[in-house]
């Protein structure tokens, strides 16, 4: 085995991941392994997801029990990256579809250069039938930009602690990537004499209000100015002072589902939002439980009026600052540790479960 081919999956309709698999099979060079992680499935998806891959000998599933955190494709990576003993590492798209000679492609270009390939895009109609990779018809083609599909020789990934586990969310990380790659002085090429891979339409990820889900309002910018500094920097190596690649300890996770041993409930006043924060440090081998909730719009009215009278007041912080300041706290400091995190935004509350 040569490749070792990362996928990373969170509830996507199975039936694409079927015809990704299938793609897969039908390799005339079957030398390559898949990876596939898990990062936080729902309970069916999963168990969707793990029939499904027992039909096919070359992929191993890594389950991460992460539901209830935001979504890292990163971490996802490095945790089969840690993995990878084969010299050629290739970071897929579970939603893509393979020329058969995909992989006898990949292997003719594999070399101490880092390599991505042109995708090519169906439209939804054409992205449900089933045919032959050739009599698809393409609704558009990615330009150089998109750099989801690229291949990496394995030891110069590693040596630069794999991809950056800043991001979190959507947006930037494979550009970062192919950044620092260029910043270590290797050549990225784009391989785009003919497509080789297509990517099947699927709903995008659509956030309703009713969602507790964590979701921070403005992490892609903070990605992409993230994003501008290594540029400047010229940065090569990252996650210096985390255990990157780390793969969740369920012992650990399990305790999530048991009672905290502290609950902590506080109200968005600026002053409780600080010291909650600067105590979070204090805590080892405990499991604690925060409850925030909102005051009602009287309460915010007598402070803005004791405020006016130059009277002692609360400064009630919005609720998604709160939220904002919660997840980016976690992602600075707390990302690999077991934590669940849900904010009601129709009820204005916020809970977050987090292990120390």
């Amino acid at each position: 085995t040569l490749i070792t081919i990362v996928l990373t999956y969170r509830n996507r309709e199975l039936r694409i991941v079927e015809n990704c698999f299938d793609a897969l099979a039908a390799q005339t060079n079957q030398s390559f392994k898949v990876l596939l992680v898990d990062y936080g499935s729902s309970p069916e998806f999963s168990e969707g997801l793990q029939n499904t891959a027992k039909k096919y000998s070359f992929i191993t599933v890594i389950p991460c029990p992460v539901s209830g955190q935001l979504w890292s494709k990163c971490r996802a990576i490095n945790i089969a990256l840690k993995q990878t003993e084969t010299p050629y590492f290739l970071i897929g798209d579970i939603d893509s579809l393979f020329r058969k000679d995909f992989i006898d492609v990949a292997l003719s270009l594999a070399s101490d250069k880092v390599m991505y390939f042109k995708y090519g895009f169906l439209a939804e109609e054409e992205s449900k039938q089933k045919k032959e990779f050739e009599d698809y018809t393409i609704d558009f083609l990615a330009g150089e930009e998109v750099t989801g599909t690229t291949l990496f020789p394995t030891e110069t990934l590693k040596s630069v602690n794999g991809y950056d586990e800043f991001y979190h969310g959507w947006g930037a990380e494979d550009t970062d990537i192919h950044v620092r790659m260029k910043n270590l002085g290797k050549e990225v090429v784009f391989y785009n004499k003919e497509i080789l891979v297509l990517h099947q339409w699927h709903a995008k990820a659509y956030r309703s209000k009713e969602s507790t889900s964590p979701f921070h309002s403005t992490l892609e910018r903070a990605n992409s100015n993230y994003l501008k500094i290594t540029r400047k920097t010229q940065r090569t190596t990252v996650n210096l002072n985390t255990d990157w690649g780390k793969l969740p300890d369920t012992s650990q996770y399990n305790k999530l589902d048991k009672a905290p041993d502290v609950i902590l409930k506080i109200k968005p006043i600026d002053f409780q939002i600080t010291a909650l924060l600067a105590q979070l440090k204090n805590y080892k081998d405990e499991t604690v439980t925060i409850e925030i909730t909102d005051v009602d719009k009287k309460q915010k009215s007598i402070q803005k009026v004791k405020r006016k009278l130059k009277k002692k007041y609360f400064n009630y912080l919005k609720m998604e600052i709160v939220n904002n300041l919660l997840l980016e706290t976690i992602i600075n400091s707390y990302r690999n540790r077991p934590y669940n995190y849900q904010f009601n935004r129709q009820k204005g509350q916020i809970s977050l479960t987090l292990v120390f």
